[in-house]
């Protein structure tokens, strides 16, 4: 099994310097890097400092310039807010900069404050129909002379220009939960990224049997699925206890901001109450500590080894938490320390 960091910069605070933040990435992209994970992930947001990713090309040159070996994944840009022939170019330059590294993870989107503000009166349904349109253009337009005529674009022959340093371009992945989602990355010789969210055991098992149906009717090679999972190594049961409250609030936000019903000024959200977080008890720490990969070492070794099992390819650690970044650092040097090594 592969291991892979996902990261950005998050901001929970008003005090927090963003300068800082984005050393912290940096940070945490030089212990991936030192500890032998594969890649790192980020992503692409909007008006949202939950998560700071406007471009997450620019995050990653940005990264390359302080890694040595680490893949650079774009986990995963928002295909309708990008033209493909935009797209394509960009994620061709990224890899012409850093030679040869870029990882091009592509989905749908999922927060309707970012539709309502970069392509008002868009849902995920058509959302998802322009990713659908839009990905498999891409390896057309890095080969070269594409020309298209669909429901969402059309455009006459072009070329990226630059065009990739890797032969075929990027690998792609497809952010996937529905067996259509599955069938349709699967069928296109995509990867596929899947998350479980906060939903547990059952949750990662159906993702895999989605994939594994897919795969069955697909003639072609098997891609690879990776998981990525919110994931916190303790130093012991208080610091995990510690750890699942905090992902507790994080993931009580995460709901408030895709319901998009609270105020935002700023870029922050209204703060949620010591009342409203308690209130929530599907994201309860109990809840955090059954269906997260949180624990101390061995529990956290024991979790992954069942992913393995399913058939997982690669395990995503899934660092945003609102926990300092003392607490996210220390978490994964025990991560790249202690629980990697029982994998190799």
């Amino acid at each position: 099994m592969d291991f892979s960091l996902f990261a950005h910069m998050e901001r929970i605070r008003p005090d927090q310097e963003q300068r800082t933040l984005r050393e912290d990435l940096i940070t945490l992209a030089k212990m991936a890097d030192d500890g032998g994970m594969r890649a790192i992930w980020t992503g692409e947001h909007h008006g949202m400092d939950f998560t700071i990713a406007p471009n997450p090309f620019l995050s990653l040159v940005d990264l390359s310039y302080h890694t040595k070996n680490l893949r650079l994944g774009t986990g995963t840009v928002i295909a309708p807010f990008w033209h493909p022939i935009k797209l394509a170019g960009e994620a061709a330059s990224a890899d012409l900069i850093t030679n040869g590294r870029i990882e091009l993870g592509i989905a749908r989107g999922a927060y309707s404050y970012e539709y309502e503000r970069l392509m008002p009166g868009m849902d995920a349904w058509d959302a998802g129909q322009r990713m659908r349109e839009s990905a498999p253009l891409l390896r057309q337009l890095w080969a070269g002379d594409c020309a298209h005529e669909g429901t969402y674009y059309q455009f006459p022959a072009t070329t990226s220009a630059p065009k990739p340093v890797q032969p075929e371009g990027p690998p792609i992945w497809i952010a996937a939960r529905d067996a259509n989602s599955h069938a349709f990355g699967v069928d296109n010789g995509f990867n596929i990224q899947v998350t479980p969210l906060w939903q547990g055991m059952a949750e990662i098992e159906s993702l895999m049997d989605k994939f594994n149906q897919a795969c069955a009717a697909y003639n072609g090679p098997r891609p690879k699925i990776m998981l990525l999972h919110h994931t916190y190594v303790g130093a012991d049961s208080d610091d995990v206890a510690q750890a699942a409250r905090e992902l507790s609030e994080f993931y009580c936000y995460f709901g408030a901001w895709f319901q998009n019903k609270r105020p935002v000024s700023q870029g922050l959200i209204k703060n949620l109450s010591e009342e409203e977080i308690a209130a929530n008890t599907m994201m309860s720490p109990e809840n955090m500590l059954r269906d997260l990969t949180i624990g101390t070492t061995q529990e956290v070794i024991d979790q992954i080894k069942r992913y393995e099992d399913l058939g997982y390819d690669e395990f995503a650690f899934w660092i945003d938490s609102g926990m300092s970044s003392e607490r996210k650092r220390a978490s994964l040097a025990r991560f790249i320390d202690d629980v990697m090594p029982a994998f190799t």
